[in-house]
């Protein structure tokens, strides 16, 4: 009997534990009790600033398209080409892109008329390399992460900094040092 009690208390603990763990780990959590920002991380900002000379330096003229996004922005993006015509341009919603806490940006090339254009292949340069891709290097090694890298949803025009923390982990409050 004693045996077969410390047993469904062990089973209790641990399924208890487990369930823990679950609405800890496993569950989204309420975005509306962390504090967000609403504006571009310091060293992000300073980064895409340095990006944009180092790009214009090289004779290739960038425009930055989204940095900082809130979460209803975010939201409004998300539910583009689902609730009505045209391309999903997303998959994530409020809360779940780096933009929303301020650790990301979008950038477009400027053709020689001045306009944005997400051409991954033009050479304004004529140099015979794509001008994105050479931006995409340039952001590389002021220590971006590149959307063009990732194994599912390709990001192209996206660059962002996770300063070693997870998508999870800036939900849940955590934010890089300085921020």
């Amino acid at each position: 009997m004693k045996a077969t009690w410390i047993r469904t208390c062990l089973v209790l603990g641990f399924f208890g534990l487990m369930l823990g763990l679950l609405f800890k780990y496993m569950l989204p959590p309420d975005l509306d009790e962390i504090e967000l920002t609403d504006e571009l991380n310091p060293i992000v900002a300073e980064k895409k600033d340095e990006l944009i000379q180092v790009a214009n330096d090289k004779g290739i003229p960038v425009i930055i398209t989204a940095g900082f996004r809130s979460l209803a922005e975010q939201n409004e993006l998300y539910e583009k080409g689902r609730s009505g015509s045209g391309n999903i341009v997303t998959n994530a919603r409020g809360g779940e892109s780096l933009h929303n806490f301020g650790l990301a940006i979008d950038f477009a090339l400027l053709n020689k008329q001045g306009e944005a254009i997400w051409d991954m292949s033009y050479d304004g340069k004529h140099n015979g390399k794509s001008d994105w891709m050479e931006v995409v290097t340039i952001a590389k090694g002021l220590g971006f992460d590149w959307g063009g890298d990732w194994a599912g949803f390709k990001d192209y025009p996206h660059l962002q900094m996770t300063f070693g923390l997870s998508l999870r982990e800036l939900q849940q409050g955590k934010r890089p040092k300085g921020q």
